[in-house]
């Protein structure tokens, strides 16, 4: 009899456990109800806190209208899309629309570091082959993506908007970025996080300013881009800021950059008229090896306060370096 309710007892744990990733590592979305969930904030919710193992969320093609977060105590989760085109997280938040409430610190209206269509404040998460997208418009800051955790990792993926589309925001944190595809019109990626990114296309869509960091005074990098490609949506668009520093320690690199026409020849922008920091360029660190195009015909008529590196200095920014030891790729 004992074994009996033991083994009765057994299998309604297993049942129960089966509706969570107690002892599961991978998790479908999908639209149609023909995988495990139909959102992935559901998906996400059912991956148990402070994780151990990775836990891979497959999401079918469809657009998910979702406001998505990664929580902070939610961590070794990979969301995957099924096709980078064809998968697609969208919602159109933006800075002052009126929030549905009262946030949390009691403010009536979204703003910048409200408005993002997927949070991910996990470590060690990752995003692949799927598009996110802030489809507010023209309407100032709307985050697409919003990062605050520690090695958040991002390949092949497209990242939508227009003003503040990629928001890296906690310094401390180290972001890697390959094969991505991101754009927008102003201070498009921003932040104080350290990022790197391999092989991606930044497409500048009016003429305004590409990065905006705000680089801690004790990290020793901010944004560091390899063997990117930035363009221009169209002819219109031919002038366009490699950078203006958001705080007074910005840090951003550009190594083997093919930049477009639409980059004006001084390179960079100090951002004179901050009240709160002014002088910036006198703290900044804005540098450039290997640039080539359009973008980069003469380079004796960029920003004086910037810098020219040499060929020995790429040691310095290796992935391991910048990262911290880290490795992405891994």
């Amino acid at each position: 009899m004992k074994y009996i309710v033991t083994l009765f007892l057994a299998l309604i744990y297993t049942v129960s456990s089966a509706q969570t990733t107690d002892n599961r590592f991978e998790l479908t979305v999908a639209q149609d109800g023909s995988g495990d969930f139909k959102t992935i904030q559901e998906a996400i919710n059912k991956v148990r806190d402070h994780a151990e193992k990775r836990v891979v969320i497959t999401i079918k093609p469809g657009v998910y209208n979702e406001k998505v977060v990664i929580p902070a105590f939610k961590r070794n989760i990979t969301l995957k899309g099924s096709d980078r085109e064809k998968t697609i997280i969208s919602y159109n938040d933006y800075s002052g629309k009126p929030f549905r409430g009262i946030d949390v610190t009691g403010d009536t209206k979204f703003s910048t570091y409200t408005s993002y269509t997927l949070l991910a404040q996990g470590n060690d998460c990752s995003v692949e082959n799927l598009t996110i997208e802030n489809a507010a418009g023209k309407v100032g800051q709307a985050v697409a993506f919003h990062t605050e955790g520690d090695r958040v990792s991002v390949k092949n993926c497209s990242i939508l908007g227009n003003q503040d589309t990629l928001y890296l925001a906690k310094g401390g944190t180290r972001n890697y970025f390959e094969n991505c595809y991101i754009n927008g019109t102003t201070d498009f990626i921003f932040g104080a996080a350290t990022a790197y990114f391999y092989n991606c296309t930044i497409e500048s869509l009016s003429n305004s300013y590409v990065t905006a960091a705000s680089t801690t005074q004790e990290d020793k990098y901010g944004f560091v881009f390899v063997d990117c490609k930035l363009t221009a949506k169209d002819n219109t668009v031919d002038k366009v800021f490699l950078g203006r520093p958001w705080r007074p320690y910005a840090k951003t690199v550009f190594i083997n950059a093919e930049l477009g026409s639409h980059i004006v020849p001084e390179g960079w922008n100090p951002w004179k008229g901050d009240k709160n920091f002014p002088e910036k360029e006198k703290t900044v660190y804005y540098a450039e090896l290997g640039s080539k195009g359009e973008g980069a015909k003469d380079l004796s008529k960029r920003a004086s306060w910037s810098y020219q590196l040499k060929k020995s200095d790429l040691k310095k920014y290796s992935l391991g370096k910048v990262l911290n030891g880290w490795n992405p790729k891994l």
